[in-house]
């Protein structure tokens, strides 16, 4: 929920200076329990009373990864921090604070910022956790950094754990998100439904520290692309891995963009990140936990090495989202 105005209509950054900024941002983010020390002072510290503490780092950077003509500055913080937020997930972990780095034009006006900040901290609720700090600075574009710390009560589920005989599993949503990029990248805003997908994707948050307690033997999110990431856990784990098209019954959204845009709708679930679901995988024979359906299986590299194919065989189309 969006908070109304502390500043002058049409107050720009400049206006607002870095410290008059800085309060409004930073009165936004209620600290929860596991904060020792929050934002104020030249570092937070946050508790770990058991388990392994987990951190991860995301920058999203202005007409690369976001567009402020495509999403409100309210779901653009939403995603910001889910995306940061569900790489604790994939450790099997639960995030617990958050550091926010800002690069900003002069010229931004300062409400966009403080909404920014009010979709930050309804996605970090989503799980208990809290902005502890970050840091400002001036800019030509919107740079977020955010740097996320968690914890794991269990060993956290690493990418090199697959072996040969488990099942791959897959908790969320996948294929949305790309779609509703498609559509806006083509000038549209339809079906609404993908587009949301895309502004603000949904983590499914309860399941990786699930699928660790279940005995998960590997785990990572699909940030990039089904096929581009399951990649990684094949190769940190030296396993191949064979994703199966008929576990992936195409939503009619999916169906609807592919005939408008002549695309192959599976295209979307297998090269398509942002989502943020899990992917795991697990001896076979474990008891799912909820949330999670079996996605493919794993086998021995061949002669070719470790790797993933498409229904047995090699997939030809883009595996996901490269940065460079």
């Amino acid at each position: 929920m969006t908070s109304p105005s502390p500043f002058p209509p049409g107050a720009t950054v400049a206006d607002v200076g870095e410290f008059g900024l800085i309060a409004e941002f930073v009165q936004r983010f209620e600290q929860g329990p596991a904060v020792f020390v929050g934002p104020g002072d030249d570092g937070a510290v946050l508790r770990a009373p058991r388990g392994h503490v987990v951190v991860s780092t995301d920058l999203l950077v202005e007409n690369r990864h976001f567009r402020r003509d495509w999403a409100t500055a309210h779901d653009i913080g939403r995603r910001a921090a889910a995306q940061n937020l569900s790489d604790i997930n994939a450790m099997g972990g639960r995030a617990t604070g958050l550091t926010v780095g800002l690069a900003l034009p002069p010229d931004l006006p300062a409400q966009w910022v403080v909404e920014l900040a009010d979709g930050i901290a309804e996605e970090a609720a989503l799980v208990g956790a809290s902005v502890i700090g970050g840091d400002l600075t001036r800019g030509t574009e919107v740079v977020i950094a955010v740097t996320v710390l968690g914890q794991c009560e269990v060993a956290p589920v690493l990418r090199s754990g697959a072996r040969p005989g488990d099942v791959v599993a897959i908790a969320g949503r996948q294929g949305w998100a790309a779609a509703g990029l498609a559509v806006l990248g083509r000038g549209f805003r339809s079906p609404r439904s993908v587009v949301t997908a895309h502004q603000r994707p949904e983590p499914p948050y309860d399941a990786g520290p699930a699928a660790a307690k279940a005995g998960a033997t590997s785990m990572i999110d699909i940030s990039d692309g089904l096929v581009a990431d399951a990649g990684h856990v094949a190769s940190r784990s030296g396993v191949l891995i064979d994703l199966l098209t008929s576990a992936f019954p195409l939503d009619e959204p999916l169906i609807a963009v592919g005939a408008a845009l002549g695309a192959d709708p599976m295209s979307f679930v297998l090269g398509g990140g942002e989502d943020h679901p899990l992917v795991a995988t697990f001896p076979a024979g474990t008891d799912l936990p909820d949330g999670f359906r079996v996605i493919g299986s794993v086998s021995a590299p061949g002669d070719a090495g470790p790797g993933v194919t498409v229904d047995g065989e090699a997939y030809g189309g883009v595996p996901g989202h490269t940065h460079f």
